[in-house]
């Protein structure tokens, strides 16, 4: 017949087993989320291309960088960050020349 003390030292090593399996398991999550920066321009890449979208300027910077533009993910580890720069529109000649 169980004791209460092998009851309560059965339900530690479950709880402690729990536990551990539990960080390895947010540890292996969370690190398999990684993606380094060139994979993960590579993957904006292709879904902005996707939209049919053709010149869309990316840059990879420190993540410390201020620069204009849209943060589109951040990659190796949080320490870059992708931005994307709006391209000024060239100015066509027509609207120069339409008046002559």
């Amino acid at each position: 017949m169980p004791t209460i003390y092998n009851i309560k030292m059965g339900v530690a090593i479950m709880k402690r087993t729990i536990l551990t399996i539990s960080l390895l398991f947010m540890a292996f999550s969370a690190s398999a989320g990684v993606l380094s920066c060139d994979d993960l321009k590579a993957k904006i890449e292709k879904k902005v291309a996707g939209k049919g979208v053709k010149d869309y300027p990316m840059v990879v910077v420190s993540k410390d960088t201020q620069i204009k533009g849209r943060v589109l993910g951040s990659c190796d580890k949080g320490t870059m960050k992708i931005i994307h720069q709006k391209s000024k529109a060239p100015k066509s000649n027509e609207a120069t020349s339409s008046g002559s």
